[in-house]
């Protein structure tokens, strides 16, 4: 294919976000860095339930409308039981605001970058600087592999959950 061809212009205008542009280089969901395998795509994840369903609710237009049709989503606020394992693992995006872990373009955090990259959008750096903190979160899949039993969705809740937030799908170990 030819990617001179593929390039797309997405506008963003939400309330985090008013008129800033990327570019899609890559066919949505292909391409990725060899390092980088998730194993759910952002549509799976919606309807999964991530992020206490309020994390994408201004944000459909950017995004292909498919990927809604199923999610769980909740207009008023973070609600947990709308997450896949019924608990919350989220910080507030001030803790990661604080921590230094979200990149200008990208607000909302890993999840917002997820997305824009899934959908074909490539900025070097902040791919290379994501796709380590990615892999490095890996570490908690090993923690479960190692203290639960195989097909114990009820074993370590949370941290199931905030793989899932990762794109990791524990339902499989």
């Amino acid at each position: 294919m030819d990617k001179a061809k593929l390039k797309t212009e997405v506008v963003v205008n939400d309330k985090m976000q008013t008129g800033y542009v990327y570019y899609l280089s890559e066919p949505e969901g292909k391409n990725f860095r060899y390092d980088f395998k998730p194993q759910l795509s952002p549509k799976d994840m919606l309807e999964m339930g991530v992020f206490g369903g309020k994390y994408m609710t201004d944000c459909k237009d950017e995004f292909p409308k498919d990927w809604f049709v199923n999610a769980k989503l909740c207009q008023e606020k973070h609600d947990p039981t709308l997450n896949y394992f019924g608990v919350n693992a989220s910080a507030p995006l001030s803790y990661w605001v604080k921590k230094g872990w979200i990149y200008h373009e990208d607000p909302r955090g890993w999840f917002q970058w997820y997305c824009r990259y899934y959908r074909g959008r490539r900025i070097e750096a902040e791919d290379d600087r994501q796709i380590k903190r990615w892999i490095s979160f890996k570490r908690h899949l090993s923690q479960l592999i190692k203290n639960c039993f195989p097909g114990d969705l009820n074993c370590r809740k949370k941290q199931r959950q905030a793989l899932l937030h990762w794109a990791y799908d524990t339902t499989i170990i």
